[in-house]
C-alpha cells in the first residue's frame, strides 16, 4: 500500500461526508443518477458532484454510467455492503436505545405455518421474551397463502412459511429447509416396509392438508394420483398427523414435525429418504416496513441466530 492510500485509510472516518454515502446508496436503488435526482427532488449535476467527492475520498471509481444506468465496480460493490450495514445500523438506534433504558412495551404480531419446527425461531422468542418482558407476543397459525395475504395487507408485521414464487411486496430470509415425507400408522400394511413406486398407492385412502398443501406435494401427489380417494382433511399439520396416526389414511407431513411419532412406532416414512420433496421456509415481513420498537427488536433477534448459525 503507498503512503498516500495509508493516509486516506487512517483519516477516512473523520473526513467523509456521511450524507455522501446515503446518496451513493440512493444512486444505487434508484437505477441512475437522473433517477436518484428525481426521487430526492435535487438538481442532478448536485448528485453527480456528490458522488465525485464520495470516489475522492474512498481513492476510487465507484460507478460506471451505462445505456440503462449505472453499474457498480469492485470498489463500489464493496462500499455498498458496508454503507447498508452502516444504514441499517442507524435505523436500529432508537430501538436499541428505547431496549437498554427498559422502556419496550407493545405487539409483536405474527403469523406461521402449522407445525414450524425451528430451534432458531424458538430461542429467539425466549431470548426476546427474556430481555423485553413487557412486549406481548401474538402468534397465529394459518395455511401459508394466508400468511402472505396477512402480511401484504398489513395485519401481521412477521410471517414465517413458505412462497412458490417471489413477491416484490415482501421480504424473505431463509429459515430452514423443510422436508416432507409420506406416512402410515402402525394399523396400515406398509408399516415397516419402503416405497420406490409412488404408483402402488394411487388408490389408497389419503389424508389431505387442503390449503396448507405445499405446491410441491401439489404436483408429487398429481403425477402420481395419489390422494384420489379422500379419507381425511385438515388444515393444521398437527390435526393431519392426528389423523394418519389414528390409521384413516396415508398422507404427508413435515420430517420434523413427525419425528417423535416416528421414535414411539406411531407412524413410518413409506418413501426412500433420496424421494422426500424438500423447500424453503422463509421468515417474512414487507418490503418497505415501518417497524415500531417492538416488532424490530424481535427480526433482529431471529436474523441474529439464523446468521450465527450461517457462520457455525
Amino acid at each position: 500500500m503507498t503512503d498516500r492510500g495509508q493516509l486516506i485509510d487512517r483519516k477516512f472516518a473523520s473526513r467523509v461526508d456521511w450524507n455522501l454515502m446515503r446518496t451513493f446508496v440512493d444512486i444505487v436503488r434508484a437505477g441512475g443518477i437522473g433517477a436518484a435526482a428525481r426521487q430526492l427532488n435535487r438538481q442532478q449535476p448536485s448528485i453527480s458532484a456528490a458522488l465525485k467527492r464520495l470516489e475522492d475520498h474512498v481513492g476510487a471509481t465507484l460507478l460506471h454510467r451505462t445505456a440503462t444506468g449505472v453499474e457498480m465496480t469492485t470498489a463500489g460493490k464493496a462500499l455498498m455492503v458496508l454503507c447498508e450495514d452502516m444504514l441499517e445500523s442507524a435505523q436500529m438506534v432508537p430501538h436499541q436505545i428505547a431496549q437498554a433504558t427498559k422502556r419496550v412495551e407493545g405487539f409483536v404480531r405474527i403469523q406461521i405455518i402449522s407445525g414450524l419446527m425451528s430451534p432458531e425461531f424458538d430461542e429467539a422468542i425466549a431470548s426476546f421474551h427474556r430481555r423485553n418482558p413487557a412486549i406481548h407476543i401474538e402468534i397465529r397459525v394459518s395455511p401459508w397463502r394466508q400468511v402472505l395475504d396477512a402480511l401484504e395487507q398489513g395485519e401481521v408485521e412477521i410471517g414465517v412459511g413458505y412462497d412458490s414464487s417471489v413477491r416484490g411486496s415482501l421480504m424473505y430470509e431463509p429459515l430452514l429447509v423443510e422436508r416432507q415425507q409420506l406416512y402410515c400408522s402402525r394399523y396400515s400394511p406398509y408399516f415397516g416396509y419402503r416405497l420406490s413406486r409412488l404408483h402402488d398407492l394411487k388408490d389408497k385412502a389419503f389424508v389431505l392438508t387442503g390449503d396448507d398443501e405445499i405446491e410441491a406435494i401439489t404436483h408429487l401427489r398429481r403425477r402420481y394420483r395419489l390422494g384420489t380417494r379422500v379419507s381425511g382433511l385438515a388444515e393444521d399439520i398437527n390435526e393431519a398427523k392426528r389423523l394418519i396416526v389414528q390409521g384413516v389414511g396415508i398422507g404427508f407431513l413435515p420430517v420434523l414435525a413427525a419425528e417423535q411419532d416416528v421414535a414411539k412406532e406411531r407412524l413410518w416414512p413409506i418413501l426412500d429418504t433420496d424421494m422426500e420433496p424438500s423447500y424453503d421456509i422463509f421468515l417474512l415481513s414487507r418490503s418497505e416496513p415501518a417497524r415500531d420498537t417492538a416488532t424490530q427488536l424481535f427480526w433482529d433477534e431471529v436474523i441474529r441466530r439464523l446468521r450465527a448459525k450461517g457462520r457455525a
